[in-house]
């Protein structure tokens, strides 16, 4: 399978959606909850407001860092790996051209 790339514009939105403490956290329970779980999951390992879990989940989304899925009357949030790759990897080409040669 091709990998992601991700232009400038993709990968800025990423950057300001991963750029908060609280998202980050977000990431770390769905990845800890074996990847998928809904926002009253995420909400019950915050000190937050299952409103302002419903924020930050909306930025991931949609920045592409998470998707959801219906299931009966909530959805499921899981953590878009391929997309997380594609970022790393774009974070990368930068570091690798901020080298000096030996």
């Amino acid at each position: 399978m091709k990998p992601v790339v991700l232009d400038d514009e993709t990968l800025a939105q990423m950057m300001r959606a991963l750029g908060h403490p609280v998202r980050l956290e977000i990431l770390r329970i769905l990845v800890e909850k074996s990847g998928e779980c809904c926002c009253t999951d995420v909400t019950e390992c915050l000190a937050l407001a299952q409103s302002t879990v419903s924020q930050h989940l909306k930025v991931l989304l949609e920045a592409g860092v998470v998707d959801r899925q219906p299931m009966g009357t909530r959805n499921r949030y899981r953590v878009r790996t391929d997309r997380l790759e594609a970022f790393n990897a774009g974070l990368s080409s930068f570091c690798h051209g901020l080298r000096q040669p030996a």
